[in-house]
């Protein structure tokens, strides 16, 4: 065993000490290599903080707070348009109508492909259209309130339930959006 060992040692020491040593202008070569990987990364995050809107991170923070029919403050519950009424008069101070269907009248229609963090997402809950409305975060999946005796949580929009009673999408427009709409740009 000891025959094995000396043999290994000295193969490693000689692999290490001929191993090409990087000078000092390879070393710093190097660092843009490394600062190129690094931008890299901060793109990426870059990425992920703007398709996560402010909205989706103000409203996540209402997870749990009860529904409440006709409420539209944390201090008393939310109904569903009531809590994205409430979700973008807080973080985009852009107040929508009461309603979840003005709330669609009132916004831009967009395919279901289009749809971006931030987004409306409108169901037939009670038989008519437009009668559940929501707030897209991502992945498939929206934040609202449901129904008496629930809270704000958020939920799949692929699940068959919410799958079969999707009505359409909406994105609310900026001021400077709906100026342009106006305006014919």
């Amino acid at each position: 065993m000891r025959f094995f060992l000396l043999p290994a040692c000295l193969l490693l020491a000689f692999a290490a000490h001929a191993a090409p040593q990087l000078d000092r202008h390879e070393e710093m070569d190097a660092q843009p290599a490394d600062k190129g990987l690094i931008s890299q990364l901060h793109q990426v995050r870059q990425t992920v903080v703007a398709r996560t809107s402010d909205l989706v991170v103000t409203a996540i923070g209402f997870l749990g707070v009860p529904y409440k029919r006709g409420g539209n403050t944390v201090e008393t519950g939310f109904d569903c348009s009531g809590f994205v009424r409430a979700m973008y008069n807080q973080t985009v101070g852009h107040l929508l109508p009461r309603r979840a269907e003005e709330q669609a009248a009132a916004t831009q229609k967009i395919d279901r492909s289009e749809l971006k963090p931030g987004d409306l997402v409108f169901f037939n809950t009670m038989r008519r259209a437009f009668s559940h409305v929501g707030i897209y975060v991502g992945d498939g999946k929206f934040i609202h309130a449901p129904r008496t005796g629930a809270e704000v949580r958020v939920e799949d929009m692929n699940g068959s339930y919410w799958q079969r009673r999707f009505n359409g999408a909406r994105r609310v427009l900026s001021a400077q959006d709906e100026a342009k709409t106006v305006s014919g740009e």
